[in-house]
């Protein structure tokens, strides 16, 4: 039996994206997505309700999310479901990401100060992910 793990997502940045390194130099990205669907009720009156989720990207692509992305920009991410567990405090915590395989920047940028330097291009351009390689990058959990 085939198995697929597979998520597309467009929502908008709740906060700006954090950007660590590996101890073997990998860069790491992290950021929460909101997304926002409307729900029409049988009586005619239609309900916003909001789904969050942990993006984390790794690789150049981190590089570029945390250079030109901030909170309330929409963003379509394309990746896939990972669960990661680990001992914290003498207990077991846990969560469920989605690791980005690639970000593609919509919309207009908030920001006109520094990035206004970026050209419109940049800012709608789609970066392939690569596959963590070197020390570290293949089995490491992300810093954080």
């Amino acid at each position: 039996m085939a198995n697929l793990n597979r998520v597309f997502l467009i929502g908008n940045l709740t906060r700006d994206p954090e950007l660590r390194y590996t101890p073997g130099g990998a860069a790491v990205t992290s950021f929460g997505l909101a997304i926002n669907t409307s729900i029409s009720r049988p009586d005619g009156e239609t309900k916003e309700d909001v789904c969050f989720v942990k993006v984390v990207v790794w690789g150049k692509q981190a590089e570029t999310c945390k250079q030109y992305l901030v909170k309330g920009r929409l963003v379509c991410v394309e990746g896939r479901l990972m669960y990661r567990s680990w001992q914290q405090d003498g207990k077991t915590r846990s969560t469920l990401e989605v690791r980005a395989d690639r970000v593609q920047f919509l919309g207009a940028r908030r920001e006109e100060g520094a990035a206004a330097a970026v050209s419109a291009a940049a800012s709608s351009e789609d970066v392939a992910m690569e596959e963590p390689v070197g020390e570290g990058a293949a089995g490491e959990e992300p810093p954080f």
